[in-house]
């Protein structure tokens, strides 16, 4: 069965100052994003700071990166390695999965880390392998080299405006809870390029 499989792994957690409130966070993202878009396999933490989960579409599993790490940016970060393939099932209880589309997932996740340390793409969070490759998959990962460079750049206020617009709040009720006027509101839409992440979020999350 061809599926489209993603890894998440949570950078530098042990680090952090309250390592227990990431981790509440990380899992009340992971739950919401399960909710949102009810993944054939939901995604579930592993061993560490790893997780898991199996989407339905290209698109869900690229839309549900950007949620993921929104939810957790810029007090915690996140690799994604997304991958399509065969899943082979190897055991049921506890379910085992295995096979290319989760070596192309691991793949996709030593990708980032490789690109890292990398001058030009050191805030590459995101990248997708297919087990077969294809003018598709180069066009994906420039995408979310864009995409990722754009959101690091973000200022927590900034964030918590494309949180609002991700959701479906108007800038105008947006500008009320932030306690901002609604001309500021476009105004960091249009500077911090908060309307490029929406047009390319959907974008790419209708892909199957």
């Amino acid at each position: 069965m061809t599926s489209t499989t993603m890894i998440g792994d949570l950078i530098g957690s042990r680090g952090s100052d309250d390592r227990q409130a990431l981790h509440a966070r990380f899992e009340r993202a992971l739950d919401e994003v399960n909710a949102r878009f009810d993944p054939p396999t939901p995604m579930r933490m592993q061993v560490g700071d790893e997780y898991q989960g199996v989407f339905a579409t290209l698109g869900d599993a690229l839309s549900a990166s950007l949620l993921v790490r929104l939810a957790l940016h810029p007090d915690g970060d996140i690799r994604h390695g997304i991958g399509r393939g065969e899943i082979e099932v190897l055991g049921t209880s506890p379910r085992v999965e295995d096979g290319p589309g989760w070596w192309a997932a691991r793949a996709a996740v030593e990708r980032v880390e490789e690109n890292e340390s990398r001058a030009a793409t050191r805030t590459l969070r995101t990248a997708y392998v297919d087990s077969s490759p294809s003018a598709v998959m180069d066009v994906v990962n420039a995408s979310l080299l864009l995409r990722d460079e754009l959101v690091t750049g973000l200022s927590e206020r900034s964030l918590s405006v494309l949180r609002g617009l991700l959701a479906g709040t108007t800038q105008r009720d947006l500008a009320d809870e932030l306690g901002i006027s609604p001309s500021a509101v476009s105004q960091r839409v249009r500077a911090d390029g908060l309307g490029t992440i929406l047009a390319a979020h959907e974008l790419l999350g209708g892909l199957a």
